[in-house]
């Protein structure tokens, strides 16, 4: 079984800076891809940067140059550096873990909110 902890959410003002880390425990091999979502209100979750298995980093546009993914593999653990924060980026962040086959695992979530 696989469990993901999250941790370093909170309140930041517009232009500030958040680090977000994830650390997974139990059956986690470093081919595994790890990474992280976020979720509006009332909107479906949607992705915001994934380090592959492979190890390449993939970010969406919305956060290119300003978030960071780094991967420490002998303690599974993901982090995400969140710069320049904007008020869009409001939002529930969760990690995610994906371990093939269209299955994965979830964090429990954690609020960034951005706002003066």
């Amino acid at each position: 079984q696989v469990q993901l902890v999250e941790s370093g959410g909170g309140l930041v003002q517009p232009g500030g800076s958040l680090q977000l880390s994830c650390a997974a425990s139990g059956s986690v091999f470093s081919s595994y891809a790890m990474g992280w979502y976020r979720q509006f209100p009332g909107k479906q979750r949607e992705l915001v940067a994934m380090f592959t298995g492979g190890g390449r980093t993939i970010y969406v546009d919305p956060v290119k140059g300003r978030f960071t993914i780094s991967r420490e593999f002998t303690n599974n653990t993901v982090f995400l550096q969140m710069n320049s924060l904007k008020q869009e980026d409001t939002a529930v962040y969760y990690c995610f873990l994906d371990i093939g086959g269209g299955d994965g695992y979830w964090g429990q979530g954690t609020q960034v909110t951005v706002s003066s």
